[in-house]
Order: C-alpha cells, then structure tokens, then sequence
C-alpha cells in the first residue's frame, strides 16, 4: 500500500546571533536528549561548507537485531510519507531523520559470519526524528534555528509549532550554561567482560584487541587470502581500547581541535556517544544525484613542509596505493549501478591527493543518478557498508573480516549522517572515530591489506592513523 504523502511546506528559520559558534552551541546543549552535531570542523568552499547540530528528537528509531526489519521500514514511511519545501540559500539539512548505521548491519543485507566478541551490544542504528536543526554556513559565516513543526501538516498549526520550537531552543541557547556532561550512561562494562586485550607498547594505557605479533599474523592470513584468490583486498584493524579519563562531550571538543575533520561528527545515542573525526562521505544525494568519495592510500604528516611534500609525491606515485584506490572506484562503480540510471555512473577524480592533520590520503569521487524508485533501503542493500572499509570482493571481505577481526566493530566503519525531509542524504564513513560506552573508549584504526602489503608496514599505518585520536585521548 502506498503511503500518504504529507507536504510539510516551508519551515520557519531565524537567524542567529554571530556570538553563537558551534562548539559554544554545543556546549550549551550537549546535555540534552540524543544531541547530535553533524561539525565540518576543518572547512573548505568543497568540502564541510555546512555544520548541523540539534537534539531532543520527537521520535527515536533504535534497533538490536530483532528490531532491524521494523526499524528499515520506519525510516522508508518517514521518507516516504514526509516532503519538505527547503528554504533557498540556507544550509541543505532543515529538518529531517539523523544518526547512525553501525558497519554490523551488514549482516542484514548479505550472509556474514559473527564476530568472536561483542562485549558492548550497541545498536545496529539509532536515528532521531528532528523537528529543529541550528545550522551553520562557514562560508557566509552566518547561523540560522530552522525549525519544522513536524508532524504537523494543518499549515497554521505547523508554523505554530515551528515557531514555538525555536524559540524554546533560543531560551535554551540564552539559559545559564549546564557543566558538560556528555550524557554517560551509568552502565559499565568491567575489564573482566572485555575480550582478551593486549598491552600496547606504542602507547600506555591503551590496549589492543590484537597482540602485534598477531595483527601481522593477520595481515599475513590475508595476504594469503589474495594470492589464494578469494579476495583482491581487505580492510583489517585493530580495536584500541583504554579506560574513559572525561565525558565524552569534553573529548570531542578536544578532538575538534586536535585533528579537525569535514565530516566529523558528535552523536549521543543513549547507550553511549560517537566522538568522530572522520575525513570521509560515504555518500551524498542531492536533486536524486548521489556521491561518493572513498579513501584509500595514506601517508602521515610529520609537520614539516618538505617532508610532507616528499610523502606526498611518494603517495600519489606509489602503484600500490593507487591500485588499491582503483579497486574500491570499480567496486563502488558496480555498487551504484545497481540503483542508478544507466551510463550515469562516472569517475569525476581519481586517486586525488587531499591533506589532512596527521596524514595524507588519495581521495577519488564516483557520482550516479539515481532511479526513480530507489530510496534509502534500496541504497543501504546496494552500497552499505563501504567498500574502502570492507574490501573487494565486498561480501567475502567482510566474511574474512568476520574471520581475522576478534570483536564487533560497532558504529566504527558503518555512517552517521541525515536524510532530509527534502530527500537530501549526507553520509560519512565512520572511521577516525572514538565510541564512548559503559566506561570505555574504543577507537579501531586499520587499512588496506593487498597482495604486497608488508604486515609491518601495516601495522605501522595503523598507529599513524590513530595519531589525531591519541592526542585527543591523552590530552596532548
């Protein structure tokens, strides 16, 4: 049966004050309900143009296994059944569905081995209907509370509604400030119930769910798997894992600062929070076009020009890091075949060097239009999770991760982002990202495994990967 489609018209927005900059928002309502903050903390005119924050939804979608079915199906009739009329020259998100899907629901979509341990059992996604967004246009410089008036329809009671909404968050914004809290749960997972962790030596305090000498043995296996001929690559990580020192609220204005990300990102969840700076979308739609930019090849930093430029060069002429991108452009290729129109799916850049805190990476971009009747659980079945955080083949990549990998990788790997009321997506990949939970923070780091990978130089990547993340964790 066909959905009734309700036009919620336009929403109502007001500007805000100059003085209001994002981390000062969110620190005036990071205690609130599933706060989420969408932060293009390093910007550009390309690239993290728009920043997103709100909180208190009036609806929540959260699943465990038993509740994925219901869960898809709710958020389709949302996009389905909602249309908004945007507000032109304003930020894209103005009202909408948002949070996350973990890289375990996988499992939903295609037949995958569980993983050894899942000591946390967070939610395989969590999303929140949000009727108001605070967003933010660094370009313009300029600051606005849209508010929606969701569910109302009746156009008086809407912008009712609507109006009633922004200026609560106003009275919010101007109340006397709430120390940071982050929201903990009073759950704890004690060190006796964590899967076998290893000592890291690179790093006190932090343990690994992988000794050394058996994240090479892995790396090793899946070299072995290549040359086999069961895969062309994988994606292997590491968990590192340590003890929660603050709220996690405080660590992400931490992270922020240390390593400022495009598409980073803050999500309380309830069951605990996602802190991401995360480098990469996964995939973008607007005006039914999609986007995707994976990641694949990196270098560090080391902070001095001359270096950096050397490590550069040697990323962008080095066959194995290009090969390895060009791997995950076919696999993205076919994916977005799948649900877009014919001979629409174009490599628009290939293997492009982009720059980031602590390392380098070649970046490429894959664009399609999409068919007309595909929607977000068409698009999840056919790209989700994504290629440059599986491998290719994708489905027994993610079986070999399933295999080498102790523990549940959780939300890191799978997306946080929105699905506008507009029919607007903006998804990133989860990677550079802390997930604060039960009392621990767990940050997995990894990379690309081919047929020459050396199983000590990959290790190495790992650690260099996790740079911008221990600063913050250590408070360096």
């Amino acid at each position: 049966m066909m959905n009734e489609v309700r036009t919620l018209g336009k929403p109502f927005a007001i500007e805000l004050d100059a003085k209001w900059t994002p981390s000062e928002v969110f620190a005036r309502l990071a205690h609130l309900p599933h706060v989420l903050w969408l932060d293009s903390a390093r910007s550009d005119a390309n690239l993290g143009r728009y920043s997103f924050l709100t909180a208190d939804p009036v609806e929540t979608i959260q699943a465990g296994p038993q509740q994925i079915e219901n869960s898809l199906a709710r958020l389709s009739e949302l996009e389905a059944s909602f249309r908004l009329e945007t507000l032109e020259g304003l930020p894209p998100f103005q009202g909408g569905v948002a949070g996350y899907f973990s890289y375990d629901l996988n499992r939903a979509f295609e037949v995958v081995p569980e993983t050894r341990f899942n000591e946390f059992h967070l939610p395989l996604l969590s999303f929140g209907v949000y009727d108001w967004v605070i967003c933010w246009d660094h370009a313009e410089q300029k600051a606005w509370i849209i508010a929606t008036g969701f569910p109302e329809s009746d156009p008086a009671k809407r912008e009712a509604a609507a109006r009633e909404r922004a200026a609560e968050v106003t009275a919010r914004l101007e109340a006397d400030p709430v120390p940071l809290s982050g929201n903990e749960t009073g759950r704890v997972v004690p060190a006796t119930e964590l899967a076998p962790c290893f000592a890291c030596a690179e790093q006190p305090g932090v343990m690994s769910n992988f000794s050394k000498e058996d994240y090479l043995a892995a790396v090793a296996k899946s070299v072995e798997y290549i040359h086999a001929g069961d895969i062309f690559q994988v994606n292997l990580s590491q968990r590192l894992i340590m003890e929660a020192k603050t709220g996690a609220a405080e660590l992400y204005l931490r992270l922020r600062e240390k390593n400022p990300a495009p598409f980073a990102g803050y999500y309380d969840f309830g069951m605990g929070q996602i802190v991401s700076a995360s480098p990469e979308r996964f995939i973008s739609v607007r005006d039914r076009w999609i986007e995707s930019r994976p990641i694949k090849g990196t270098r560090r930093r080391s902070g001095r020009p001359a270096l950096d430029m050397f490590w550069a060069d040697e990323l962008v002429r080095s066959e194995k890091d290009r090969a390895e991108n060009v791997m995950i452009v076919d696999l993205l290729r076919n994916d977005l075949s799948r649900i877009c129109q014919d001979d629409s799916v174009e490599v628009t850049s290939l293997c492009g060097l982009e720059t980031y805190q602590t390392v380098q990476h070649l970046v490429s971009i894959i664009v399609g239009r999409l068919q007309d009747e595909v929607g977000v659980r068409e698009i999840l079945k056919a790209i989700f999770p994504g290629g440059s955080i599986t491998g290719a083949p994708k489905i027994r990549a993610m079986e070999i991760i399933a295999e080498l990998e102790p523990t549940a990788r959780g939300p890191y790997c799978g997306s946080l982002g929105y699905i506008g009321f507009d029919g607007t997506i903006d998804w990133n990949i989860l990677i550079r990202t802390i997930v604060a939970s039960a009392g621990w923070w767990q940050f997995p780091v990894g990379g690309g495994i081919v047929a020459d990978s050396d199983p000590l130089r990959e290790y190495e990547e790992t650690w260099h990967k996790a740079l911008g993340l221990l600063h913050a964790v250590h408070d360096e």
